[in-house]
Order: structure tokens, then C-alpha cells, then sequence
């Protein structure tokens, strides 16, 4: 089991930015996949963005390239998702989810990913 703990959400003006964070218990951290996704109401849970165990690998969805960066620090058993450049259309709840990889995988479907952490609001106004 992994419990995974999301933290620094906020409110904040379009433009501005943000960091999350994602704890998470599990000291066999380094062996799982992580991604971020996030749901904004009325509208289905949708990929952000996704990182390899090692951290070498990286995929992001077509609306945040470029202004959103994952990463993770295997040593704090944490992944990050910097937020730069934010707009509107970007408040949602963010969740980050984990799955266990022996490979250099990484999806961006939310039925690959076994655990997923409680959520943390995001607001971005105009």
C-alpha cells in the first residue's frame, strides 16, 4: 500500500504560479511511476502530467507543456508539479497517483495508476 499526501494548492491570479507537492509513505518510493491529474467540476478526472521511477522519463498533456514541470526527489519519497504561467482553465482539484513499474514506463491513463492521493484544490482567477 501507498498512501500519497498532496499539499500547496491555493489561490492564485492568472499568471501567477504554483508548486505542488505529492508525499508519499512508501519506502520503495523510487519504484513507482507517478503522475499528476486533475478535475475541474462537472468534467471527467484528466492526465497533467507523468514521470518515470527514476525520474528520467517525463510526459505532459497538451495544455500545460511547456508551463507545468514534474519531478521527484526519491530520497524525500515526493513528486513535484511546478506551475507556472497559470490560467483560468486550470482550476481543478490535482491529484497525484502512483503505480509500481519495474520498467521505464509512465502512463497517462488513470486506470494504469493503483493509488491516489486525496486532492488539493487549485484556483486560478482572472
Amino acid at each position: 500500500q501507498v498512501q500519497l499526501v498532496e499539499s500547496g494548492g491555493g489561490l492564485v491570479q492568472a499568471g501567477g504560479s504554483l508548486r505542488l507537492s505529492c508525499a508519499a509513505s512508501r519506502r520503495t518510493f523510487s519504484s513507482y511511476a507517478m503522475g499528476w491529474f486533475r478535475q475541474a467540476p462537472g468534467k471527467e478526472r484528466e492526465f497533467v502530467a507523468a514521470i518515470s521511477w527514476r525520474g528520467s522519463t517525463t510526459h505532459y498533456a497538451d495544455s500545460v507543456k511547456g508551463r507545468f514541470t514534474i519531478s521527484r526527489d526519491n530520497a524525500k519519497n515526493t513528486v513535484y508539479l511546478q506551475m507556472n504561467t497559470l490560467k483560468p482553465e486550470d482550476t481543478a482539484v490535482y491529484y497525484c497517483a502512483a503505480y509500481r513499474t519495474s520498467g521505464w514506463s509512465i502512463s497517462s491513463s488513470t486506470s494504469t495508476y493503483d493509488y491516489w492521493g486525496q486532492g488539493t484544490q487549485v484556483t486560478v482567477s482572472s
